[in-house]
């Protein structure tokens, strides 16, 4: 095994006598020769013991040498596939390229949901210094960021508050809506937007068990984080569940809301639905602070935020 240990180090060694590397992409090399993981961790030990791989070095000297040719985004988005860790990027990009921005939204969304309202608070230096140092408008910097963002982010505003103001304490409502789609033909240009279902639910069986979760309530048994420590007493003041076609709408309107929880009570309304939970078993699911109780979690891309109220 000693011999292994040593041709794992030597190749190590080999693959970093010309190019930098992240840890990521040294174990890649490694594993791309063949060499067992016991191997490549022994050899990423010992070039990191005579500090040959150090992915806060390769951060900045990466983000120093294409400062002037990349854009922020795109040194970021380099570096992320890279595996370089989230905040060694932002150290890097604020030492190196003085761009300091600390953004703070109103909430966060599972991986996949939408959001078409999302607000975000920002701090952070508008001069141009393309023109003279003057100060960019709200629709400039709103215009550049655009210019920047992935294809699939886009801001529609930008304006100036105070300086107290936070986008997720200072809110006092959200607006989510989730859409499901049972027609007959997939609907192939909103796949990415909408809950396919196989059957047609009663959606006035719905609208009954809805009438039972609106109010001020102890969601515990529609809360996806089995750890939660802190309240899970919240307001849902108002829950609509209307049908255009072959497309089943589910609006919730509340102060705040849990981890999955719209999801959740989706998934649950829908098995109101399809007859497998009656709508009056709706104050008993509440009652038993148990996420067992409750309905599956929906799909996340039929999940969307619509608006947050201030």
């Amino acid at each position: 095994m000693e011999e292994k240990f040593n041709l794992g180090r030597k190749k190590a060694m080999a693959i970093l006598l010309h190019n930098d590397r992240t840890e990521w992409e040294l174990r890649d090399k490694l594993q791309q020769h063949g060499f067992e993981e016991e191997v490549i961790e022994d050899a990423i030990a010992y070039v990191e013991s005579f500090h040959y791989i150090d992915d806060r070095r390769y951060a900045m000297r990466f983000a120093e040498i294409y400062k002037d040719s990349r854009s922020i985004q795109r040194i970021r988005q380099d570096l992320q596939k890279r595996h370089v860790d989230d905040l060694l990027i932002e150290e890097a990009l604020e030492k190196t390229l003085s761009c300091t921005c600390r953004l703070t939204g109103a909430g966060r969304t599972d991986a996949g949901v939408h959001a078409r309202g999302m607000v975000a608070n920002a701090v952070f230096d508008a001069t141009d210094k393309e023109r003279g140092g003057r100060e960019r408008t709200p629709d400039e910097i709103r215009d550049y960021m655009n210019r920047y963002l992935p294809d699939d982010i886009a801001v529609k505003e930008v304006r100036e508050a105070s300086e107290r103001f936070h986008a997720r304490y200072k809110a006092v409502g959200k607006l989510y809506r989730y859409t499901c789609y049972d027609g007959p033909v997939k609907p192939v240009f909103q796949r990415k937007y909408v809950a396919v279902l196989e059957k047609r639910p009663d959606v006035e069986k719905m609208q009954q068990a809805a009438a039972y979760l609106e109010g001020k309530h102890d969601y515990k048994s529609f809360c996806g984080n089995p750890r939660m420590k802190k309240s899970t007493v919240r307001v849902v003041d108002k829950i609509e569940i209307t049908r255009k076609g072959s497309f089943i709408y589910f609006d919730f309107h509340g102060t705040g809301f849990l981890q999955n929880m719209v999801r959740i009570l989706v998934g649950t309304l829908l098995e109101v639905g399809k007859g497998k939970i009656k709508p009056e078993q709706i104050p008993e699911i509440l009652e038993a602070k148990n996420r067992q109780m409750a309905g599956p979690t929906a799909p996340a891309q039929g999940l969307c935020l619509i608006k947050v109220d201030y």
